[in-house]
């Protein structure tokens, strides 16, 4: 088979794909606890439903990326996830009329659909930047964070207009032209020769496996201000609308660094430079948040470290799985690394809410410094185990 030779378009399809399936996050993360309140469902079983599609992530990412390694096309799983996630938001009403366990159900249907979207998208967009160096990851994915925050702001407005009642109808339609965005935004891609099928069990080098662990652990240490941020601000006095304005610091200061980290030649293509970077910029803020509860002016200028704690960690993720990950088990790898950052955010975030309750915003953003330590030591340790390999 031919392989195409790569278009300066290559960049630009795969930017807007991203914003196409971050669109769906965008509307989801903030929204659909709002939707599962309006059915009049109780704080408990919300929690209990906002957490099912992180259980079910932490199961279904590594087997169904792992499919790539075994021949089935990435373009195939993301129509199909795209297609099922669609149907489940449909049907996701229906069901909640019937009963919250019929709910719940569709519920686990949808976060097995969407598992591999993210994923997938990585894997494709990492392949293309290998194929021609001078595409720059970190602008491709850049599509991703401005798709999340048009599609935020535009549920808020539907929001306003329709309803909470509207929610899932929307995702639905959001996730539509996410099916059809993969179907002719990768044709390209598919076209590609196929990556080399694995015939056994495909090992990753310990220096991967370090750096995975890394950027979980890195990641997972967003979860107390995830999850408690805008409650333990305003707690200190800020009103709603200066909370608002923090986490948007945050995501300006994200798209930010994507569109430039690709142009420093100290970061680009250094997976364990990233990586540190984002776990001492982690320390510093989750440090810093906890001397912002006697001075809350702090908050704004900590949420600007944002772009290193989640965009550098990313960038550096990405660059370690694209440099280390074996052929024939690039996939599989992509998928651990998926797993891997949801089972220790979901860690994360309980231990968090325990902290909460025992010692309010102060306890919860402590606990978040040995996790960012743990991330700091484990790429440490990555960067070493790099060294030695190549010895």
């Amino acid at each position: 088979m031919t392989v195409p030779p790569p278009s300066s378009r290559d960049g630009l399809r795969l930017a807007l794909l991203y914003a196409a399936v971050f669109a769906g996050i965008g509307v989801a993360m903030p929204f659909l606890p709002l939707w599962l309140a309006g059915l009049g469902l109780g704080p408990e079983l919300i929690g209990a439903l906002v957490a099912l599609p992180i259980l079910v992530r932490i199961v279904a990412t590594a087997p169904l990326v792992g499919l790539i390694d075994r021949g089935v096309a990435p373009r195939t799983l993301m129509v199909a996830g795209s297609l099922g996630l669609a149907a489940t938001w449909a049907l996701m009403p229906p069901a909640a009329s019937l009963s919250w366990p019929l709910l719940a159900g569709v519920i686990v249907v949808n976060a097995v659909a969407g598992a591999s979207l993210v994923p997938c998208l990585d894997y494709q967009s990492l392949a293309a930047v290998r194929r021609r160096p001078d595409l720059d990851y970190a602008r491709i994915r850049l599509g991703g964070s401005l798709g999340f925050l048009a599609a935020t702001l535009l549920g808020g407005w539907l929001l306003g207009v329709v309803g909470t009642g509207g929610i899932p109808n929307f995702l639905a339609g959001l996730e539509l032209a996410s099916a059809c965005g993969a179907a002719l935004l990768l044709r390209r891609e598919s076209a590609a020769a196929p990556a080399r099928r694995a015939s056994g069990r495909v090992r990753l080098p310990a220096a991967l496996w370090l750096a995975i662990a890394a950027g979980a652990a890195i990641q997972a240490s967003h979860a107390a201000v995830y999850a408690f941020g805008s409650i333990h601000w305003v707690g200190l006095g800020l009103s709603p609308a200066e909370t608002g304005i923090a986490w948007g610091v945050g995501v300006v200061a994200e798209v930010g660094f994507f569109a430039v980290a690709g142009r420093i030649p100290f970061l680009r293509d250094a997976p364990f430079r990233l990586l540190g970077l984002g776990a001492v910029a982690a320390l510093l803020r989750w440090g810093g948040l906890l001397a912002a509860a006697g001075l809350p002016t702090l908050v704004l200028p900590l949420q600007a470290l944002h772009a290193l704690t989640f965009g550098a960690t990313q960038l550096g993720v990405m660059a370690a799985l694209s440099r280390l990950a074996p052929e024939g088990g690039r996939g599989a790898a992509q998928g651990t690394y998926a797993a891997c950052a949801a089972l220790a955010s979901a860690s994360a975030t309980l231990a968090s809410g325990a902290a909460y309750r025992a010692g309010g915003g102060s306890l919860a953003f402590g606990l978040m410094l040995p996790v960012a330590g743990l991330g700091l030591a484990f790429t440490l340790a990555a960067a070493r185990a790099a060294r030695s390999a190549r010895q």
